[in-house]
């Protein structure tokens, strides 16, 4: 038993007909300037990703090495003074002599100084 009525659609029929259409062009290579285009751009955006990512690792190897630097360097500016504020401390067994107290004194002013031209770094990097 058939019906033998009107059929109801039940989707847009011309969509249905255009995306037919569409794929039939692109089979047929019609579209080819199109996909090309869309592979260039799609080309040009991952190598500015990639050359972004590239920059970003040599900063970041960068900041390595630079903190690397600076605290080899702060551990031979700095360790040979407390060395040597240690013989002299051991040697004496006071703080209370003058060269105790020049010594520590020295150590302060040293160390007060590497401080600040860390911080001047610091700053000058940030502006």
């Amino acid at each position: 038993m058939t019906h033998s009525g009107p059929v109801a659609h039940t989707g847009p029929e011309p969509q249905r007909a255009g995306s037919v259409h569409d794929v039939a062009s692109a089979l047929a290579g019609h579209t080819a300037q199109r996909d090309a285009s869309t592979a260039q751009r799609t080309r040009r955006v991952v190598l500015a990703s990639l050359g972004v990512l590239q920059d970003q690792k040599a900063s970041s190897r960068r900041s390595r090495a630079l903190a690397v630097l600076a605290a080899l360097l702060f551990l031979v500016v700095l360790a040979p003074p407390f060395c040597w504020i240690g013989d002299i401390l051991i040697e004496e067994e006071r703080i209370s002599s003058f060269v105790g107290q020049l010594t520590i004194w020295g150590l302060f002013v040293l160390t007060a100084l590497i401080g600040a031209a860390i911080v001047a770094g610091w700053l000058r990097r940030r502006s």
